[in-house]
């Protein structure tokens, strides 16, 4: 069975939500839509204190290359445009709106009626992507229609779908193939259309043949789709490994998947397209999963975006006497949060809460020199190396040590018997590296 070659590793998976459906979470009194919720400039606010807004408003628009519109996902009325504290502690700004009533924009299709038929062109595809506000649902945030913008010079041949959602503890994506695959499949056509391409590839891992099923079945009346099962390991989501597992390719060093004829799409940014286009229904909602020993209900919810994180941990059960983290993401790869009052953004496809006795960290000892971090590395790094330069602030050596190709994975610091906190290091050069960088550019 297919998979990437390099390093990897394979953490306890803990997918108590999988058997969980959908629950659409109530609309809270009031939300908070922060700015900045794409990699890049952060969005420029269109209304002011007074202002009544309905669900699907645009509210905010993404005025820079990098950047996404904003929708408000509530109907009622601003209360605010000011600073919040935002999941790192750092003061962001963000629209407050206060919820009165349940009025939609009129030009949205709210009905669950299903539409596959496609009408509109690549350019037009592209185009009321960018008006909707969809940008990558996998966490990474990056506007989907910028994306699509294929370089000169540069041919997309495969459109490949990250279905494998190999984070530990999360299922909102599996979630999501079970419940909406004709869909998901109608948005990979979208997007097919949008890259003038005639192969997609689905990779899902055989941990979920559930949806490797269905999702075959539905994709059997369209020949360009192919579902591709795929060996449990994880980052086999990142985009680099996910290439390499599907079709063979390797994306060479800091370069970007079209450099290979590859574009990576997630399920969840499929099935937002596809309401975009088909729905004209802006990325105002997402499937999120809550899960941990803390929760005694580990859920997937339906969740509009802007709600409190509170909302969603109160209606999962959790028990905040207990507990020591919360947790954006997955364990490998997710930020702890410094306040559960914080807002669901659209990156945010899962909440995890560990008690004290798993927050807790290890006391960090000597390296021992074991290698452990450089074998499961998936992109054939020294992380101790990486560590090390950045901790001292040696960071010409990391620059030089390819320290930008690390994916942020954390498969070294998971793999170290020393306790090490390597990707904590590699993270902050990471960091101080891309700041050098632009500095040689101005």
């Amino acid at each position: 069975m297919k998979t990437f070659a390099i390093g990897g590793v394979h953490p306890q998976e803990n997918k108590f939500s999988a058997s969980s459906p959908t629950e659409v979470l109530p609309i809270p009194a009031k939300v908070f839509i922060p700015l900045s919720q794409s990699l890049g400039v952060p969005s420029k606010p269109l209304v002011k204190k007074g202002d009544e807004v309905k669900i699907g408003q645009m509210i905010a628009a993404g005025e820079a290359l990098i950047s996404s519109n904003l929708h408000s996902p509530v109907s009622g009325k601003v209360e605010k445009v000011d600073d919040y504290i935002d999941a790192s502690g750092y003061r962001r700004p963000a629209i407050f709106i206060t919820v009165e009533g349940e009025e939609w924009m009129p030009e949205i299709d709210t009905s669950p009626d299903f539409i596959g038929e496609i009408t509109l062109e690549g350019p037009a595809i592209i185009q009321k992507i960018k008006e909707m506000g969809i940008v990558g649902m996998g966490g990474a945030t990056f506007p989907t229609h910028v994306k699509l913008m294929i370089p000169p010079g540069k041919k997309a041949e495969y459109l490949i779908i990250n279905g494998v959602e190999c984070e530990p503890y999360l299922t909102s994506d599996h979630r999501l193939m079970l419940e909406k695959p004709a869909e998901i499949i109608t948005g990979i056509r979208l997007l097919m259309k949008a890259l003038g391409v005639e192969k997609a590839i689905i990779g899902i891992e055989n941990n979920k043949p559930d949806a490797i099923e269905l999702l075959s079945k539905t994709a059997a009346d369209y020949p360009g789709i192919e579902v591709v099962p795929l060996k449990v390991k994880y980052p086999q989501g990142g985009e680099k490994q996910l290439i390499a597992a599907l079709t063979g390719r390797e994306v060479p060093s800091g370069k970007l998947p079209i450099e290979v004829g590859c574009v990576v799409q997630n399920v969840g940014t499929a099935f937002a397209v596809y309401e975009a286009v088909q729905k004209n229904k802006p990325l105002i909602e997402r499937i999120v999963t809550v899960t941990g020993s803390n929760i005694s209900q580990p859920s997937n919810f339906l969740v509009r975006i802007g709600t409190p994180i509170i909302t969603l941990l109160e209606k999962a059960g959790w028990n905040p006497e207990k507990a020591g983290k919360i947790i954006n993401g997955g364990p490998m790869m997710g930020k702890a949060l410094f306040s559960p009052e914080v807002p669901l953004v659209k990156g945010t496809s899962g909440i995890l809460v560990l008690n004290r006795d798993e927050a807790y960290r290890e006391k960090t000892e000597p390296c021992i020199r074991c290698a452990k971090c450089i074998s499961v590395c998936p992109m054939g790094l020294q992380p101790y190396l990486l560590a090390r330069v950045s901790e001292i602030g040696r960071f010409d050596i990391a620059e030089n040590e390819y320290i930008l190709d690390c994916i942020e994975c954390g498969s070294c610091q998971y793999t170290c018997p020393s306790a090490r906190p390597l990707l904590d290091h590699i993270r902050l050069g990471k960091y101080k590296v891309n700041q050098i960088i632009r500095s040689r550019k101005n």
